[in-house]
């Protein structure tokens, strides 16, 4: 089998294609696989390290206001249709994937222009203008949440497979899980809230946890909070000005990035965060309440769709960007850690596990062949 993936940009792209990818390769161990992306963004970085081979090509994102830079942008992109149909003809795939963004405009249209099966994973629940546009040359479309089915309407053939994710559900023993307390400082008699705002951090939580911190509202919860590299010296500034030791803070462990996530997402008792897809995802299947703060001015608002893909189950609360205070969000944290509600919300959220996401897409992926 001889497969292009077009995935490009943010991780929320290039994480669940190289997740097909290894899931094709666990399945058919000579398949050849190629990526297609962009000079710009992290699949420069993650494909590589994946151990797979990238080409690159012109793609960008249009803005609706008129501008030089647009129209420079969109003769650029014109010449990554030339450039995407160049390499499809040479490596002359079986399929091509592409999931989500700009990118696949070029590579999905020239490949169906070229007779070659297509397909198109979405993991927001809003689909992104690409997706939509690329509706009736697509095969195949996937999506990881059931509310986007009917936002793309104008699709061939389209399935819920779910999104593939790297922090899944695990059980620990007693004594892991007072190991993982203890190498990340935390206790084990209050409940632990995760917070976190994506690989970079997230300004506006910060403030508000910086908030929660200082007036010591955080009593009867402990936070593990990763604030982002670039913005955890700039906390600990503002905590030293409180006269507070950012390594020395009663119930709260500060640290610049979470690089054991799966066992922090295992033992936290609520999560707050923004609601990418990819993180909507893991939370639900890892059956956590949470507390989703959606990233505004995003394309079609899609964070606050995701989000409230857990909310109308019950399992999340959302507290929108301009909305967001320390006092509103630590009264959030206190009525859901009472009374049972986390454990409830949990439940709920449960609902919405995507169960064996590899394995369905894979399924789709040898249907269409």
């Amino acid at each position: 089998m001889k497969v292009i993936i077009a995935a490009a940009g943010t991780a929320g792209h290039i994480n669940p294609g190289i997740a097909i990818a290894n899931k094709i390769k666990k399945e058919q161990k000579d398949a050849k696989i190629m990526f297609i992306g962009t000079t710009r963004g992290l699949e420069n970085d993650l494909v590589p390290r994946a151990g797979y081979e990238l080409k690159t090509i012109e793609a960008y994102g249009f803005s609706k206001k008129i501008s030089i830079t647009n129209f420079k942008n969109i003769i650029k992109t014109m010449k990554g249709f030339k450039q995407a149909k160049k390499i499809i003809k040479e490596f002359a795939p079986d399929i091509v994937i592409g999931t989500g963004g700009y990118i696949c405009g070029a590579t999905i249209s020239e490949a169906a222009k070229l007779k070659i099966p297509t397909m198109i994973h979405e993991s927001n629940a809003f689909p992104g203008m690409a997706v939509k546009l690329l509706a009736k040359k697509t095969n195949t479309i996937l999506v990881s949440f059931k509310d986007a089915i009917p936002r793309i309407p104008k699709a061939k053939n389209i399935v819920c497979t779910g999104t593939p994710v790297k922090n899944k559900k695990r059980e620990y023993t007693l004594e892991e899980k007072q190991n993982i307390l203890k190498q990340n400082g935390l206790k084990s008699e209050e409940p632990i809230v995760l917070v976190f705002g994506g690989s970079q951090g997230a300004q506006r939580i910060n403030q508000a946890i910086l908030g929660i911190i200082k007036n010591k509202q955080n009593k009867e919860y402990q936070i593990m909070w990763a604030t982002g590299p670039k913005q955890y010296d700039n906390i600990k500034e503002q905590l030293e000005e409180n006269q507070i030791n950012i390594n020395n803070i009663q119930n709260a462990r500060i640290v610049p990035y979470i690089y054991n996530m799966e066992e922090m997402m295992n033992m936290a008792d609520l999560i707050v965060s923004r609601s990418g897809a990819m993180t909507i995802t893991e939370i639900a299947n890892l059956g956590k309440p949470s507390i989703l703060i959606p990233l505004p001015n995003v394309s079609h608002n899609h964070q606050l769709y995701n989000a409230q893909v857990l909310e109308k189950e019950n399992a999340a609360r959302i507290i929108l960007d301009k909305d967001l205070e320390s006092d509103v969000l630590h009264k959030f944290i206190e009525e859901i850690l009472q009374d049972n509600h986390a454990e409830q919300m949990g439940k709920n959220a449960m609902r919405l596990e995507s169960k064996n996401a590899e394995d369905a897409i894979f399924a789709e992926i040898k249907k269409l062949l």
